[in-house]
């Protein structure tokens, strides 16, 4: 029988992802003042590997990732994903622009093994944490490299977007 331990810690990620650099900044401050500083973000990168968000969100989205110095439990993961979902209500209601979705924000977290995001949706390859949370794998690291999933979003197959994963996963220690 193996033994019960509590889980290490993991490296908190957010996604931002917005056509508005204002959304973006306005995001980035609600971030850091609920997590902590910014310990890695990436540049910004373009949203073009679908066109699922152009109803809600229109054209020409910019990506940014964003990590924070305290590692976080993972099972904060449920608790996280409701605030960022609470501050994409806040943004969409006080804002004014044309789109229903101005903002959009995924948290997840990385480990030395794997990327893991939250959803809201439930999928036959995801998990149910609780309170209308579940969360998937959505690339594992083994041999030196990550290694995409029958289910992996295409913008996370992205090499610039793994470069970056990579960076992540060293602070990891």
């Amino acid at each position: 029988m193996g033994q019960i331990h509590s889980p290490r810690p993991v490296l908190l990620l957010v996604a931002a992802c917005s056509r508005y650099p204002p959304a973006l900044a306005w995001a980035r401050q609600q971030m850091i003042h609920h997590f902590g500083e910014v310990l890695l973000e990436s540049e910004f990168f373009s949203f073009t590997e679908t066109d699922y968000y152009l109803q809600s969100m229109g054209t020409n989205l910019n990506k940014q990732f964003l990590t924070f110095g305290p590692r976080i439990d993972p099972a904060n993961l449920p608790a996280i994903k409701h605030q960022t979902n609470r501050w994409e209500a806040m943004y969409a209601e006080k804002s004014s622009f044309p789109e229903p979705r101005p903002l959009n924000l995924d948290p997840g977290y990385i480990t030395r093994a794997k990327l893991v995001l939250a959803s809201t949706k439930d999928h036959a390859h995801r998990i149910y944490l609780q309170d209308g949370i579940y969360a998937e794998v959505t690339l594992n690291f083994r041999k030196g490299s990550w290694h995409r999933l029958d289910w992996t979003y295409p913008d996370y197959q992205r090499a610039d977007f793994q470069h970056f994963f990579t960076r992540c996963r060293e602070q990891m220690g």
